[in-house]
This record gives structure tokens, sequence and C-alpha cells, in this order.
């Protein structure tokens, strides 16, 4: 009997009504609804851990909108956890949906969670679909060990079908088939046979686990058939059919079932992603285009028109010039495509090659986007708020609503004014859930102001991060305590210096009062162990932009500001016999501390609540005991010369000076190159200051042609390196400059006769014509004319 035959002449007595699907297949969706409402079974049995029988009946809330996930997770360990993802068009989701809708008891029959996820961490992870099987979706297991010998069922059958594509082939005979009245039950019974020549050829195929899950499903397949008989329907991955109808024994399946590991599991829902079920993003049982099998599943009638016409909407959103006569044109092309290459109906690749050709003019630059944003897409599904959540959850979601800060897939920027109340208070909670590990939201940089009040968040909700919160849900049962109780488990582990000021620094980012004197504790203690001068430079930097916090968020930093201080003074001391005898590395490391220090020493001496001024005296004091050591490096040497000539403590007679005397013919080149990038390298406006000060320039100049030849090829990497750095237009005057040569004007590169679209000298006539439209941007006419009418009237 074929299986077409065995489906129509299925009646009492035949037995359960087993529906074999591909996970996330629309096609396979539609016909297990059509199965459905043909066989009207008394209970729906569905692949899924039973442990989610509770929550089945949330699948009709209103506020439920897939794609969605069931969540398991170690109450103990969250952090070991596994995800049944569940779309709009998921076989799954539409067989609960019915059993909701006719009143039918709907179960979950799978292995419980409490045995997978004690099967070990690792493996658990990398099965996001609940089972990692295959299942007739196209992929195996992404996962170490047996899963490398795993079959791919959809790949095998395609292979004997003559395709080189799974997807393709699962399109052809699928996706693209309608279902016709009294033929419901035929593409099941089909794939049952299929799968079972598959497991006759292949046995499990690498997959040895489905024979515990196979044997627990026939045990809960049993029981339901005690109590509603024929009245049965299994949907189920298409793998498992045939070890579903398989006759064995109640004691042998009881026997693969002693003795399995345990743990104890809490269950929920979660919004999931489409992009979470691409594989694209890591999710090793997903599908290509779940944008494209959503469209696939939703559109009645004319899928490929439809298609197209939201792939036009799309490009004219971006400003590109999409007209119907190019949807019209794209339809021809896909249906001409899809005859030649033999398919029913154009999918995916023939709409896709139309759109590349008619709409985007062969260009993959905006295909790219048609794909991220439709045959991906960034739907974010939504769970209502009466499911189940841990506490932490639950006040993550009150301060979200409060906050007006809802979840979302699609990436997005956020500007904060920590001045107003609202914006203040989604940065703490921001920085809270970032010191547990729920990465919502990145900092980013201010396109505006730079001020202290003002943030910058890319935020972009990912489905992992209900987990990332269940496992944060250990240090507390509110964003607050548990942010507070985890910083201060993280100061007591924390290994360097840097890591706890970096850790202080974001105490008072989140605001946490409570967690930051146990961190400061820990910070005193450490640096007052440390006698690493780079630690110590390391550490002060985070410690001072801690400090300019205190004002616009109100916090106490006093005891900070003493910290740093005293950090700061133990660096003066330590920095000068730190900085000898140090090679070429060493060096370059050691003056990105000095920089570092040489910012916040300034810092410190502004910040209100520190009040240590007398410090930027004492690192000037530091700074010409550096550039006067001939054990100090150049490059050190250098940098401390530009930080005292920045500042005003050195003239520039007196920093040409000590120019002149390294770069003399006693100084060996490569000292001397180091020299100068320290001077008037590393990005410091070294260029401008050559440009503006030609007797520097011009010992740069003599000291660069008198090198031996022998040594030039050995300074030539550091100069470039340090001359590549400056602007063109710097590099161009510089140029000029040097090809002039000296004694053309002073210190102005344009007053210096011979240099191109120059005069000889300044052109008073052509300055004073631009006078008046200075005036006017400046509006100093009005301050005269109003200056000018006070005076009339006090003399009238």
């Amino acid at each position: 009997m074929t299986g077409v035959e065995r489906a129509e002449g299925r009646g009492a007595g035949a037995g359960p009504l087993l529906l074999g699907v591909r996970h996330h297949g629309p096609g396979s969706a539609r016909a297990v609804r059509a199965a459905l409402e043909e066989a009207r079974p008394r209970v729906v049995l569905i692949e899924g851990p039973p442990e989610a029988d509770a929550l089945i009946p949330l699948a009709a809330d209103e506020e439920m909108r897939p794609p969605v996930a069931l969540l398991a997770h170690a109450v103990d360990e969250p952090g070991r956890s596994s995800f049944w993802p569940l779309a709009e068009f998921s076989p799954e989701w539409v067989a609960i949906r019915w059993a909701l809708a006719h009143d039918v008891p709907a179960r979950f029959i799978d292995l419980p969670a409490t045995h997978t996820l004690a099967w070990g961490r690792q493996e658990d992870a990398t099965s996001a679909d609940g089972d990692g099987d295959g299942d007739g979706d196209g992929d195996s297991d992404s996962g170490p060990g047996p899963a490398d010998l795993r079959i791919d069922p959809l790949g095998v059958l395609a292979e004997a079908a003559g395709y080189d594509d799974p997807e393709r082939w699962w399109e052809d005979v699928v996706e693209h088939r309608g279902v016709g009245k009294g033929d419901a039950l035929a593409p099941f019974t089909v794939l049952e046979e299929a799968m079972g020549a598959l497991r006759e050829t292949y046995g499990v195929g690498g997959h040895e686990r489905d024979l515990v899950r196979e044997a627990h499903m026939r045990l809960q397949l049993r029981a339901a058939q005690r109590e509603f008989e024929d009245g049965v329907a299994v949907v189920c991955g298409a793998w498992h059919v045939p070890a579903l109808r398989q006759k064995t024994t109640v004691a042998a399946d009881k026997a693969l079932l002693k003795g399995l590991p345990k743990v104890k599991t809490d269950m929920t829902w979660v919004p999931w992603t489409h992009r979470r079920l691409s594989r694209i993003s890591g999710y090793g049982a997903g599908i290509e285009s779940p944008g494209w099998y959503g469209h696939l599943f939703s559109a009645q009638d004319r899928p490929v028109e439809r298609w197209l016409t939201k792939v036009a909407g799309l490009l004219r959103a971006e400003d590109r010039i999409v007209s119907s006569a190019h949807v019209i044109e794209a339809v021809r092309l896909a249906e001409t495509l899809a005859a030649m290459r033999g398919r029913p109906l154009p999918g995916l690749s023939e709409t896709t090659d139309a759109v590349r050709a008619v709409m985007c003019e062969g260009s993959d630059v905006p295909l790219a986007l048609v794909h991220d944003r439709l045959v991906v897409g960034d739907v974010l599904g939504e769970v209502p708020p009466t499911a189940p959540a841990v506490p932490l959850q639950r006040d993550l979601a009150r301060l979200q609503r409060r906050l007006r800060l809802k979840p979302e897939a699609l990436e997005r920027e956020l500007e904060l004014d920590l001045r107003k109340e609202t914006d203040a208070g989604r940065s703490r909670l921001l920085h809270r859930l970032r010191l547990l590990g729920v990465g919502w939201g990145e900092p980013a940089a201010s396109r505006g102001s730079t001020g202290t009040f003002r943030e910058t968040w890319r935020l972009r909700w990912e489905p992992e991060l209900s987990v990332r919160v269940a496992e944060a849900g250990v240090w507390g049962t509110t964003v607050l305590s548990a942010a507070t109780a985890k910083a201060e488990a993280d100061g007591v582990a924390a290994q360097g210096l840097a890591d706890v000021t970096a850790l202080a620094e974001r105490c008072l980012l989140a605001e946490l009062p409570d967690a930051l004197p146990t961190v400061m504790r820990i910070l005193a203690d450490r640096a007052a162990l440390d006698t690493d001068v780079g630690h110590l430079a390391q550490a002060l930097p985070a410690l001072v932009r801690s400090l300019r916090y205190g004002d616009v968020r109100g916090t106490d930093t006093g005891a900070l500001g003493e910290v740093a201080a005293g950090l700061a003074e133990r660096v003066f001391v330590g920095l000068p016999p730190a900085c000898a005898a140090l090679d070429a590395d060493a060096a370059e490391e050691m003056r990105r501390h000095v920089d570092a220090v040489h910012g916040a020493v300034g810092l410190l001496g502004d910040a209100p609540a520190a009040g240590h001024g007398h410090l930027r005296g004492r690192w000037q004091s530091v700074l010409r005991v550096l550039c006067g050591r001939d054990t100090v490096p150049g490059v050190i040497r250098g940098r401390a010369v530009r930080l005292l000539l920045d500042d005003g403590e050195l003239a520039q007679d007196e920093a040409a000076l000590l120019m002149g005397l390294v770069l003399s013919p006693g100084t060996p080149p490569a000292d001397a190159a180091a020299w100068i990038e320290g001077f008037v390298g590393g990005g410091s406006g070294g260029g401008m200051l050559l440009v503006h000060d030609e007797r520097l320039l011009g010992l740069v100049d003599a000291w660069l042609t008198g090198v031996p030849a022998e040594a030039f090829t050995d300074v030539l990497p550091l100069l470039r390196r340090t001359f590549s750095a400056y602007e063109p237009g710097v590099r161009r005057t510089l140029g000029e400059l040097v090809r002039r040569g000296p004694g053309g004007g002073g210190g102005s590169a344009a007053a210096g006769s011979g240099i191109p679209g120059f005069g000889p000298e300044l052109d008073t006539a052509r300055a004073d014509a631009v006078l008046p439209v200075v005036r006017l941007l400046l509006g100093l006419d009005d301050v005269e004319e109003r200056t000018g009418n006070d005076l009339a009237g006090v003399t009238g």
C-alpha cells in the first residue's frame, strides 16, 4: 500500500496520526493545519519539553506575538540553558494554536529539559532548537564530538533527487506545493517513507541520543492512546516518525531512560527574532531566510508579486529610483528564470536574481540591504507580562516601562541628556545591566556635545539577553541590588589595579552608592601594594575621569579624589626611575603612560572635589627631570619637552636649545629620530608646531640632511611613521617650507617669497576688503550701534 493510499484509508484502529515536519517550514505548517482540520484529533502531541505544558495556554494570549521561544534554564546555574524557537510559520506553533482554538489538549512529549540540560553545557548550547537533530530542517548540529558524523536528511534526499541545494529541493517539493482537498495527509506519509528508508540505510546517522528521546516520546504516545484511543495526532521532526511507528516494548523504552542525569529546571516564554532564526547569527538549526519563509506563509496568493512589491518599497525608502515598471519587469524575469531552471514557481534564488538585475542594476550593495531587512528581517516577538519570569526580569520589565525604553531587535542610537531625570534613569539602567553582563546597550561616540552630561548608546535586544538576565538573577531580585552585589564580587575577584579602577568608574556611572565604598577600599589596598609604575599610570586616568561625574550625577567623589591624588604622587616619585634603560617597545608604552598621566593631572587639578591644584607643579617638575636625563629614551624626553612647551612652562627658545642639543652630530641618529617622534609625533599637533616655528623645522631639516647614509635606512621607518600622521595640508605646507629653504620670512608660511599662491608681503588692501564681512559675522556693528545710542541718551 502506498503512502497516499494509507492516508486515504485511515480510520478506526489505524493508529496515531504522525505528522513529520521540518522545523520552521511554512509548507509543513500549512500541511499540518490542513491535516488537523481534516483529521480533527482529540489530543495533539508536540515535540518539545514536557515542563512547558503549563505554558501552552499563553500562546492564545493577545499579547503573544511570534517569533518566541521556550527557554529552559537550570535553577542553580542559569547559564546552562536551551531554547525551543517558534515562528509564526513553525508547524509546532500552528499545531498549538489549532489545539487552543478547538479546545483540544496539547502536550509536549520530548525528553524533559531536566535531562537535556544535564547532558552537558557545551552540547546544550549548540542545540538551539532544543535537540539539534536535523529533524529534516537541513542543518546538522554544529557542536563537537559525534555531531561531525550526523547526516543531513534533507541533503541526502535532495542529492538523490538530483539537486545540489537542499533548500531549493525543499522549496520545490513542499513550499511550492499546494494542499488539495482530500490530500492533506499525503506529504506526511511520503516523508515518513523517505525517512524510514534513510534510517534503514544510515541507522541513527550520528543521532545516538535520539534513541533516548524517541523512547520517551513512545511512552508518552502510548499514554495518550490509552486515554484518547486513535484520536491522537503527533507533530514532530520527520526524522523521528519511523521510530515512533516502530513496535517496541514498554520495558525496553524504560530501560533506555533509566539513570539519566537531572538538574532542577525552570521554563518560560521569551521573545525571539527572525535574525536569530537564521544561520548568519550562529543559530545552528536555523533557516537562511526567515523573512522570506514568513512571507510565503502569510501570502495567500501571488507571493512573488507581493514579495517584489515589498522589495520595491524598501528600496524607495532608501532613496533608490524603483517604479511599478521595475516590479512588473522583475516578476517577469523571475518567472522566466524559474521556467528555464525547471522549477514549478520562482523561489528565493530567482526573485533575488531578478531584484539584482532589474532593481539594483547589477549591484550587490542594495541587494545586501534587501537580504538583511527582508530576507532575514528584524522582527522581534512579544511575550505577555503574565508569562513566568525570574524576579530580576520582572524588575527589568518594570523599569523598561517606566523609562519608556522598549526592547527592539533593530539597532538604534539613543542620545541621553543626563540633566533630565528620565535620561539619567535610562543611563543608570544601561550601565547597571552592563555590570551584570546584559549587553543591551553599548556606549558610542556622541556626535554633538562632548560634555559629561551627554551620553550616546547603541541599543539592540538579542534573545540571548533573556538568558543573561536569568543568569544575573543569582545576584539579586532587582537590577539595583543585583548590580551592587555583582560589583562587590567583581572588586574582590579583580586581578589588577587597572581592573579595580575601571570597576570604580563603572560603579559611579551606574550610581551604586552601596558598592562604591567596598570597591574604593579594595582600590586603596591594591594601590598601596602595587609598585609597578605602569600599573599606577594605567589606573590614574580612570579614577580622574570618574571625578568628573560627580557634578552631573550628584555623586560624592571626595574619597575617590583622595585616592587619585595619592596615586598621582606615587606616579610622580616612581616615573623617572621607571623610564631608565627601556627598549623601544617599552619606551613607546611608557610614552603613552606619560600622555595619560598628563591628561589626568590636568583634570585632577580642575576637579572641584579634589582640591589638589599643587599636583600640576609637581608633575611639571617630573617632566623637567625626564627631559634632562640621558638615560631616559628619546621618545619620552621629546614628549616631556613638548608637554612643557604646550603648558607654557618652557619657552620656545629653551625648546629649540634642547632640540639643537639632541640633534647635534654627537647623538646617535636612532636616538635623535626617537626624540623627534616624541616631540612632534603621536597625533599631538606637532606638524602645526613645525609650520609656525621655522627654527624648529630648520633644526629637524638640518639634522635630517646630515644623517649618514648608512644610518638613514634605520631611522627612515621611524620618521615616516612620525610625519605620515600629519594632515595632508600640513605635510604640503611643510614641504613648501623645506623647498623654500631658510630665511624666507620669520615664522609665517604665507609671507615667504617664492611660494606658489602667496605674494612677497601682506596685501593690506585685500585684507581691509573682508573686514565688513568679519564685523557682520561677529556682530560688532550691532554692539557699536547700541553703545552709540546709549552714549547719545546719556549726553542728551
